[in-house]
């Protein structure tokens, strides 16, 4: 399994805008010039969220984007799946998949089965223990380090 440049990249949107919350609306260009993204890549990761229901967008001069439920209620593996799907190590797993996905063999008596079942779970699990809200805290912090150092 591996993270594209959508789920890393919506991840630090989101971690921005958690750890700007203070300021009630974050712009895109500000987000892209912190994050080293460009603005219409995250023009198209925003939409994404906000159809979502994780950011919401506001008009005006002192508009933005900002979180629309609380960082805390908002899990990185919530996160992750908006933008990148399930993260099924093996198509058996999907209840969309289709039997005998491992080949010739039964699902049921696939004695790989237990391996992506047991690599599924420990993957959400440790993703489902981070919230925006602690990456936000962290991200914070590395800031007032970098600013602590200059």
């Amino acid at each position: 399994m591996k993270i594209s440049t959508k789920g890393r990249y919506g991840l630090r949107a989101l971690i921005d805008i958690a750890a700007h919350e203070d300021e009630k609306c974050v712009t895109l260009g500000s987000i892209a010039a912190r994050q080293g993204i460009s603005v219409n890549y995250l023009e198209q990761l925003i939409a994404l969220l906000k159809k979502a229901g994780l950011v919401k967008s506001v008009r005006g001069p002192q508009g933005g984007y900002s979180l629309d439920k609380p960082a805390g209620d908002i899990s990185v593996a919530y996160i992750l799946r908006i933008l990148e799907g399930p993260f099924y190590p093996a198509d058996c797993l999907s209840s969309s998949g289709e039997k005998n996905t491992c080949g010739t063999a039964s699902c049921e008596n696939c004695v790989t089965k237990p391996v992506w079942e047991k690599l599924y779970n420990s993957v959400n699990n440790a993703l489902e223990a981070f919230t925006l809200s602690d990456l936000a805290e962290d991200y914070r912090q590395a800031a007032e380090d970098v600013i602590k150092e200059t």
